[in-house]
């Protein structure tokens, strides 16, 4: 991790609210965010384009050689873009969606692109950026001045999910969310902190409150002068008024 950008992480399900969290405490902050389930949405739908399985790991390997992937950080600019074509929209298809989780699991692929994602923060212009995604507080910044693992119950992010996908019906977008946490839980544990990472709760907080709670974690960071992790246990975050 470069020494000149300061860079929080952000760990959770799916349906905890992630991105929203990040790109908009980014927005607050002045720093880059990065969305690091946008490289495993893209490759997946790489794959699919292609009428390749996804579900195939040595076949998946085969399209990665010509895999030119791109993405913004900037959080009012936000795209993805596979070759010349603008894929941000696309990668959140109900197909994708149900894809990645194979491509996600493959040890070389991700070893790649965690390759990727501290290069984009190294060469980045930004003070500071927010990463979020899997396993970033663990594999990919386990030395981030800010740790934090964002999560909310079953079935706040099931319900938050079936928002976001009106045109899905609950139960399958429920169903979907299940199948996702079961397959990404063979590859990373995204539900219990890992020492030094700060939990925060959002079952009980809407969309500015958790916002909120993220950026008073950083901030104390940044006023206790801390430049990497430290503390050996977890600490807590929860709130109500959702």
């Amino acid at each position: 991790m470069t020494e000149s950008v300061f860079v929080v992480a952000v760990d959770g399900p799916a349906g905890s609210g992630k991105s929203s969290v990040s790109r908009l405490a980014a927005r607050r902050l002045g720093y880059g965010y990065l969305d690091t389930g946008a490289a495993y949405r893209a490759l997946a739908w790489h794959v699919l384009e292609h009428e390749g399985d996804t579900s195939d790991s040595t076949g998946v390997l085969d399209f990665v050689g010509d895999f030119d992937y791109a993405i913004s950080l900037d959080p009012d600019d936000y795209w993805v873009r596979v070759g010349g074509t603008d894929v941000t929209d696309a990668i959140r298809e109900p197909r994708v969606s149900e894809a990645v989780s194979g491509v996600a699991r493959i040890a070389p692929i991700r070893e790649s692109v965690n390759a990727l994602f501290r290069a984009l923060v190294a060469e980045s212009d930004r003070p500071g950026i927010v990463v979020e995604g899997r396993d970033i507080t663990t594999v990919v910044f386990p030395q981030a001045p800010v740790r934090i693992l964002l999560t909310a119950s079953p079935d706040v992010r099931a319900e938050r999910r079936s928002a976001e996908l009106a045109a899905q019906d609950p139960s399958s977008v429920a169903d979907a969310l299940s199948r996702r946490d079961a397959s990404d839980s063979t590859v990373v544990d995204f539900l219990t902190p890992a020492p030094g990472v700060t939990l925060v709760d959002s079952t009980d907080l809407d969309l500015d409150q958790t916002v909120q709670a993220v950026l008073d974690v950083i901030g104390e960071v940044q006023a206790s002068g801390a430049s990497g992790a430290s503390g050996t246990s977890a600490t807590e975050r929860t709130g109500h008024g959702r």
